[in-house]
């Protein structure tokens, strides 16, 4: 394995595995010596729940860590890391409306998914031409048996998981610069998070009553909030073993800069459709 320093972009929400119990998919960026953004990189599996405290790394924090090609997996970004070596260098904030993290992020942006698939890639961030919607669906509300049994199978002094089973999923249909529609599930963890912390923080009566008013809130979010008043890219990736099958696995979202002798083209992009 070779210590390189990379960029945290996005985690997804924890996903169960037969193998490693309970895993996280973090995308990122791979850095040189001089941290200049090189390409795009898949860390997986990762325990990331598991990590000792000081290791679990924040989103836009700049790592160290051991890494080599994940042999399982072809995907060209796809590497395994060594949970031990993990060291947290610094934290990149969101001064000067995100200035920094776009030095890093925005040189390595595609121009759609298909350039993407073009290129050989499964990761990448693209900005779409404009949202049509946002909307979320129902999802089963436990676990399935067999991933419960997973869930509950407990190594020599490890805690048992309390891996919630978000009963949402929450899309975006967009429309791409090349004018190709798609829907995508946001497997984004900031997003689940952010609905369960709503539903927790909530003083309604019942649980229907908290889940409706933590729905509102991430509503208020990605569809007021983000269609805007933000500059809204999607980090997509795909499935390993579904190739053709992308997601919007985290959300970049620096706030429009307006000024007040140009017209507001990013407004117009991003706002909803009229149908």
């Amino acid at each position: 394995m070779e210590r390189r320093k990379i960029l945290i972009a996005t985690k997804t929400y924890p996903s169960i595995s037969t193998k490693y119990r309970e895993t996280v998919c973090t995308a990122g960026i791979l850095l040189d010596d001089n941290e200049q953004p090189l390409e795009w990189i898949r860390i997986y599996p990762i325990r990331f729940r598991q990590l000792d405290f000081d290791q679990r790394y924040p989103r836009w924090s700049i790592i160290s860590a051991k890494i080599e090609k994940n042999d399982q997996d072809s995907r060209l970004e796809s590497y395994r890391i060594d949970d031990s070596s993990i060291k947290i260098l610094r934290l990149i904030g969101t001064q000067d409306n995100w200035s920094e993290r776009k030095s890093f992020v925005l040189p390595l942006e595609f121009e759609s998914i298909q350039s993407i698939k073009d290129q050989g890639k499964s990761l990448g961030i693209i900005k779409p031409e404009s949202i049509v919607k946002y909307y979320y669906k129902k999802d089963k509300r436990e676990w399935r048996d067999k991933q419960k049994g997973i869930l509950d199978q407990l190594d020599l002094f490890e805690i048992p998981s309390d891996l919630e089973k978000i009963p949402y999923k929450f899309f975006y249909e967009f429309i791409e610069n090349n004018q190709v529609k798609h829907k995508y599930s946001i497997s984004d963890w900031e997003i689940s998070e952010l609905y369960r912390k709503c539903r927790d923080r909530s003083k309604k009566d019942t649980l229907e009553e908290r889940e409706a008013e933590a729905l509102e809130k991430v509503r208020e979010k990605l569809e007021v909030d983000f269609l805007n008043k933000k500059d809204l890219y999607f980090i997509v990736g795909n499935l390993k073993d579904h190739r053709q099958t992308f997601m919007i696995i985290g959300l970049f979202y620096p706030t429009i800069s307006k000024k007040s002798d140009q017209p507001d083209q990013n407004y117009s992009q991003l706002k909803l459709f009229d149908f």
